[in-house]
């Protein structure tokens, strides 16, 4: 009889893990490989696309003359800001939106009709409000990233059992009790997918409020190198905003499995 080799779990979902890395770099080489060919062979309008080649010797040449380094750190203050505003606010206005239906009711309607509204179409009026600093783009992040956290903490709290709730109150647990040890770690996975949400979102923010109303930042550098054609440099801008945009991801996704591990503590406590 044949024997058969189980192997364990974690082997099994490394060895998949890894064929998934492979099979997607597989996939992005060789899209690179016929982008670089199309262009290489003068398929494709210089003037227009720029190949892989010249994207990468254009952001050798931003970082050593020092413009990527100078126009990045102005785009992470003004997201920095934005998204840590967004947090402070979006935190404890989710959680209260869910908690007490009364105030669902009476802002429920607004929040809808504010989420609807593209930030980009207030733009006008930011710059006529706050100018055309720092101020009107941290605003944009804000807006932007506000909404994911407030959606998801709201109905992060309408997914709490009420029998759960009863229970403790009935064991004598107080509101901040029932908060931290039933509210909390319910609210934290979809705390943290709001998080993500809000990043992508305010990112995507602070690239457009920086073309339309910028003078610096990598919204501007990417705007001003379209609008004289060096598309080698645009594509350098948004290939790092896509690195930024990836590593902001990765960098939540641990930081919701710790919380992960936190959560599951609690629960045993």
């Amino acid at each position: 009889m044949r024997k058969v080799t189980v192997l364990p779990k974690s082997k099994v979902a490394k060895r998949e893990k890894i064929i998934n890395l492979l099979l997607g770099s597989s996939v992005i080489i060789l899209f690179l490989i016929g982008w670089e060919l199309l262009f290489q062979c003068k398929l494709v309008n210089p003037l227009f696309i720029s190949s892989p080649s010249r994207v990468v010797f254009a952001e050798i040449a931003i970082i050593k003359d020092g413009t990527l380094l100078k126009h990045f750190l102005v785009s992470a203050k003004e997201f920095g800001f934005g998204y840590l505003a967004a947090i402070i606010f979006g935190f404890p206005f989710g959680i209260m939106l869910g908690w007490f239906k009364l105030l669902k009711a009476s802002f429920g309607p607004f929040i809808a009709a504010l989420q609807a509204t593209p930030r980009i179409a207030l733009m006008p009026l930011f710059i006529i409000w706050f100018g055309l600093g720092i101020t009107a783009k941290i605003v944009v992040v804000l807006l932007s990233a506000i909404f994911p956290l407030i959606v998801n903490l709201q109905v992060a709290m309408s997914t709490i059992d009420p029998d759960l709730v009863h229970v403790a109150r009935a064991y004598g647990a107080g509101r901040w009790q029932i908060f931290r040890s039933i509210a909390l770690p319910t609210s934290l996975p979809f705390l943290i997918t709001g998080l993500r949400l809000a990043a992508g979102r305010g990112l995507l923010g602070v690239i457009v409020a920086e073309v339309f109303g910028g003078s610096e930042g990598i919204g501007y550098m990417i705007e001003y190198a379209g609008s004289t054609f060096q598309t080698d440099k645009v594509f350098a801008g948004v290939l790092v905003v896509a690195v930024i945009g990836i590593s902001l991801d990765v960098s939540l996704d641990r930081l919701g499995r710790h919380f992960d591990r936190w959560r599951s503590d609690t629960a045993v406590h």
